[in-house]
């Protein structure tokens, strides 16, 4: 474990982020948006984004679960979130996924 300590110095970002993706709901919206906003898929950055509506009726949850479980992954830091007019976008940050997966190859290769 110390070696973990070595390499990030803030184990604490990490766990919350687990935390927050402990929720099936939480891990279904993340692993979506994921999916949704990948970088080089999508031209711009706003092409990347979704709204809260869109996104509650794609996975066929209800509004208000859908926001409770958004506030949850914007203080993990795992999605963004901004106002755009009368809607809500949310998108994950390609460098949010580049630390979890930089994460998870230095646990595989015991570093």
């Amino acid at each position: 474990m110390s070696n973990y300590k070595n390499d990030y110095s803030n184990l604490n970002q990490f766990s919350e982020m687990f935390k927050a993706l402990s929720n099936a709901y939480r891990l279904e919206i993340f692993l979506y948006l994921a999916d949704y906003c990948r970088p080089g898929e999508m031209s711009t950055e706003e092409e990347m984004r979704v709204s809260v509506g869109e996104l509650g009726s794609g996975l066929g949850i209800a509004p208000s679960t859908v926001s409770h479980h958004l506030k949850e992954l914007r203080h993990a830091h795992l999605i963004r979130m901004e106002r755009n007019g009368k809607n809500i976008e949310c998108w994950v940050e390609p460098d949010t996924l580049d630390q979890l997966i930089t994460f998870f190859k230095h646990a595989k290769e015991g570093n």
